[in-house]
This record gives C-alpha cells, sequence and structure tokens, in this order.
C-alpha cells in the first residue's frame, strides 16, 4: 500500500466521520438553556399542586388525565434525555430524532394545557405552561439543527 493509497484512507476516515457529526456553536447553549427551563417547569406545580415530576409517575391525587402523562413523559424523554444524548455525541441521527420527538412532545403538550382548561375546576398549573414553552424552543432549535445538514459530499469513483 503507498503513502498516497494510506493517505486517502485517512482522508476518507475523517471525512465519514465528519458526515456523522454536527457542529452545533451556539444552538448548544440555548438547546441547553431550554432543557434546564424544562427540568424547571418538571418541578413546578402542573396540577393540583402536583408537579410535573409527580405527574410522570402517576402520583396525582384526583384524575390527572393520559394526555399531561403522555407529555410529561414525552417532554422528559425526547427533551431532556434524547437532547442531552444528542449534545453529548453530536450525532446527525439524533438531531432528528430530538426534532421529531421535541415536536411531537410540542403538539401533545399543548393538548395538555388545552385538556386541563377544558376541565371544570382545574387549570394547568404554571409548571405546564414552562416545559411547553421551553419544548417549543428545544423542538425547534433540534428541527433548525436537523435541517441544517450540508449536502453530502459525492466522492469520485472514476479516480
Amino acid at each position: 500500500m503507498s503513502d498516497v493509497d494510506h493517505l486517502r484512507e485517512e482522508i476518507d476516515a475523517v471525512e465519514r466521520k465528519a458526515i456523522r457529526t454536527v457542529d452545533l456553536g451556539a444552538r448548544a447553549i440555548v438547546i441547553s438553556a431550554a432543557v434546564m427551563v424544562l427540568l424547571i417547569g418538571q418541578l413546578l406545580p402542573w396540577i393540583n399542586g402536583a408537579n410535573g415530576w409527580q405527574v410522570l409517575l402517576g402520583q396525582v391525587e384526583g384524575k390527572a388525565g393520559v394526555v399531561p402523562r403522555l407529555f410529561a413523559a414525552t417532554s422528559v424523554g425526547f427533551g431532556v434525555l434524547a437532547s442531552m444524548l444528542a449534545l453529548i455525541t453530536r450525532r446527525w441521527a439524533l438531531t432528528w430524532v430530538c426534532a421529531i420527538g421535541g415536536w411531537f412532545a410540542s403538539v401533545d403538550g399543548v393538548l395538555a394545557i388545552w385538556s386541563r382548561q377544558s376541565t371544570p375546576d382545574a387549570s394547568p398549573g404554571i409548571g405546564l405552561v414552562i416545559a411547553e414553552i421551553a419544548m417549543v424552543v428545544i423542538a425547534t432549535y433540534w428541527f433548525r439543527t436537523a435541517w441544517s445538514r450540508p449536502d453530502l459530499p459525492h466522492t469520485d469513483t472514476t479516480a
């Protein structure tokens, strides 16, 4: 194997690694801050004085409803866990998981707020509203990041 062939293999390996990773830049700070706000929203009251973690674990007295519990699960799953994993690994595939899952959680959050407003003597707590706003920010930034992927380089096989 010549030095040129060895150099070509090294360049191809670096190119394959660059294709799989994403440079988040300042978006990482915004996403991290929004994840922190989401965690704060999970600690504040959501339903009848119960916080988001209690809704997630089903420890709410009275009827919490399926939609708020689903929002609690998807916001923690996609908004916190998947976002942390994507921020650490910087993989393109995870940016799409966070983007699509984040938008699902965002829509579910709107439905959770709406379901609380349409129920007599029940209103959404401040934590639920803060968690929804943070989830929309997280989903927006992940979607922008996932969508901003440059075209993949074309390899010339004729050489």
